[in-house]
């Protein structure tokens, strides 16, 4: 007998198998039924910038955790404009230069794909 841990669908199971002889015959046995997983958030709207404004876009899919700025907001280059999560790790979106912030197209907790309009910066 040999114990194994499988994941499926984030869910953990511990299993045993027990080795057989290659002319033994095997029963196929059902793999449990785990609950529906929660639903996902909502995606968020596909935005655009305004004119004449500089479009912060989301550089992969996530979920946005934090966001640090609001509109109307003075920001310097390199600040720190939101947290997205992306593959378990959280990710500083930054500000490509300096500006005032024009719209946060996003909010907390939104799924976001690769070139979502994050925010807009003027």
């Amino acid at each position: 007998m040999r114990k194994f841990s499988v994941t499926v669908n984030g869910n953990t199971y511990e299993v045993v198998v027990e080795e057989v002889a290659a002319d033994a015959t095997v029963t196929p046995v059902s793999a449990p039924v785990a609950a529906a997983p929660a639903a996902a958030p909502k995606a968020a709207p596909k935005a655009t910038a305004a004119a004449g404004s500089v479009a912060v876009k989301s550089p992969f899919p996530g979920t946005v955790l934090k966001i640090n700025v609001a509109q109307g907001q003075a920001v310097k280059k390199d600040d720190t404009l939101m947290v997205v999560e992306a593959m378990k790790m959280e990710n500083e979106i930054k500000a490509p230069q300096d500006g005032t912030v024009a719209s946060v197209n996003v909010t907390k907790g939104a799924a976001v794909q690769t070139d979502d309009l994050l925010c807009s910066l003027k």
